[in-house]
């Protein structure tokens, strides 16, 4: 049977509506998952064997005991709420997590971790992290940790991703180390030291085309895969 994958949407405020981009649906199917969206609910659906955290807007900064700065963007506390409780759950229960640019800092919040409001005002870096290039193109050099995640699965210590976000990790969550960074310093890809797999990623790899992507769903898969035979 394939693994169940639960996506959580994007939400809109505004007109009350949650949707979820294309390339997340056929990423998953295309590594071999039945994805499935999930909606806010006090309970996790029993059938789930992983879980993607997708992009979207900003999340309220109080939920880092922050003030919003001026350059924060919309936020959605709706979905703030959700995905913040559901990580906590899938943590415990081992379940397998990939959190995607929005959904990396959600992880890390729910961990204890904070983010940069926005990066162009918090840090030092001169990199463009909101490219104006097609959604699939690579547009900046990440570097990965030795003996991480993301430099097993590739098999070497520099990549190319795509980048669209004023946001970042900044302080680390309980549990989570750094997986890559970019050439500016930022932190691009997290991992827990202990779960069987959850990483983080600041990039969209389901908007990407090359092997490398391909490989990274391909090893969440076979991870749902493995919560799936032992959840039977």
């Amino acid at each position: 049977m394939q693994p169940v994958i639960g996506i959580t949407p994007d939400y809109d405020n505004i007109a009350g509506r949650y949707k979820v981009h294309q390339d997340y649906i056929s990423a998953i199917i295309s590594a071999g998952g039945y994805p499935v969206m999930l909606f806010p609910q006090p309970v996790m659906p029993p059938f789930i064997d992983g879980i993607v955290f997708t992009g979207g807007g900003d999340i309220d900064p109080l939920l880092f005991h922050e003030e919003p700065l001026r350059e924060s963007g919309e936020i959605s506390p709706l979905r703030d709420d959700f995905e913040l409780s559901l990580c906590h759950l899938a943590i415990q229960n081992n379940i397998p997590l990939l959190g995607i640019c929005r959904g990396m800092q959600i992880i890390n919040i729910a961990l204890g971790g904070t983010i940069f409001q926005d990066i162009s005002v918090q840090t030092s870096s001169t990199l463009k992290h909101s490219q104006q290039a097609p959604r699939g193109y690579g547009t900046h050099s990440i570097i990965m940790e030795k003996n991480s995640l993301l430099s097993s699965l590739w098999g070497k210590e520099k990549a190319t991703v795509n980048s669209f976000h004023h946001q970042a990790v900044a302080v680390l969550g309980d549990g989570l180390r750094i997986s890559a960074k970019s050439q500016d310093g930022l932190i691009e890809a997290i991992e827990h030291i202990e779960n069987p797999f959850v990483l983080g990623v600041q990039w969209h790899p389901e908007a990407m085309k090359g092997e490398d992507q391909r490989k990274l769903f391909s090893a969440f898969l076979s991870a749902a895969e493995e919560f799936q035979r032992n959840r039977r």
